[in-house]
């Protein structure tokens, strides 16, 4: 018969507390062989049933041609306000299939606020604004897969 383990509720509840401060989906503590794992779910609303199409808002800030088109774009990756992938997976722009988007080129966002899904592992990880001002650029189309560091928008 396993030993008896006593959990600490304010154990738990801090790793709770710590997914709901930075929007994460689960996390897992171990100490020895005590093992806590907390999983948060994410409202239905936001999860993407099927892989979305890719929006036609995204190209607003291309230019005519391919080849201004190539060095504007790696010049804007340098630009002071890119929001980069914080993680490996697909990104989408929309909370689900046929909603609107929710950023365009023109967008005016708050801190705080909701600008693209990565979904990683099966979880969906909303990224949030880190500071407020207007969306400049889209680098990416909807459900695109993203490397750790690629270039998704710009805020100034």
């Amino acid at each position: 018969m396993a030993p008896q383990v006593k959990i600490d509720p304010e154990a738990v509840r801090a790793l709770a507390e710590l997914l709901r401060e930075t929007d994460l989906t689960e996390i897992e503590y171990q100490v020895d062989s005590l093992r806590i794992k907390v999983l948060r779910t994410v409202p239905q609303a936001v999860i993407p049933v099927a892989a979305p199409v890719a929006s036609p808002l995204v190209s607003q800030s291309v230019t005519q041609s391919a080849e201004p088109q190539q060095s504007t774009a790696e010049s804007l990756e340098n630009h002071p306000g890119v929001i980069e992938a914080q993680m490996v997976g697909t990104v989408y722009l929309s909370p689900g299939p046929g909603a609107e988007p929710f950023v365009t080129v023109g967008s005016t966002v708050s801190q705080g606020q909701t600008l693209f899904i990565i979904e990683a592992m099966k979880v969906m990880n909303m990224i949030k604004a880190p500071r407020s001002g207007v969306i400049k650029h889209i680098f990416v189309k909807d459900a695109q897969p993203v490397e750790y560091g690629d270039p998704v928008l710009i805020i100034e």
